[in-house]
């Protein structure tokens, strides 16, 4: 069914709602895990460019990835993970379309009024452009 789920997370305690969501499944699918964290701070955008150094920002976020890649191997998961510089959604969208990834499993912050209809959010411009499903979750406060 599910060999490999791309769970895409944003270095946050929100994380933590599709984590909790996404555990069992991947066990009961005997399913590799794949995160990514965006880091799209100014750095990031322009890392490859104009051949910046890793921002602090980007360090952390390595860091955190890192750390949840690590627990998560902990606890019996098969484990992954990619830090990718640029607007979330597009760098999402490239990965699930060059990884032989079955299942996008993410958190949504809902609405954010005006951004999301100015600009569109992350989740759906994921959803509305790959060719595998997508599971989305209203983050749980």
């Amino acid at each position: 069914m599910y060999k490999t789920i791309l769970v895409p997370v944003e270095n946050r305690e929100t994380d933590e709602t599709i984590l909790r969501h996404i555990r069992p499944l991947a066990k009961l699918t005997n399913a590799k895990l794949m995160l990514v964290h965006v880091a799209d701070g100014w750095a990031a955008r322009n890392y490859q460019h104009l051949k910046l150094r890793e921002s602090e920002e980007m360090q952390r976020d390595q860091e955190y990835l890192t750390g949840l890649e690590a627990q998560l191997k902990a606890e019996g998961f098969e484990v992954s993970s990619v830090l990718a510089m640029g607007e979330p959604a597009t760098e999402i969208i490239k990965l699930a379309r060059t990884q032989p990834v079955e299942l996008i499993a993410m958190s949504t912050h809902g609405h954010r009024f005006i951004s999301d209809l100015l600009y569109g959010s992350t989740a759906d411009k994921v959803r509305h452009q790959v060719d595998v499903p997508v599971l989305l979750l209203k983050v749980q406060k």
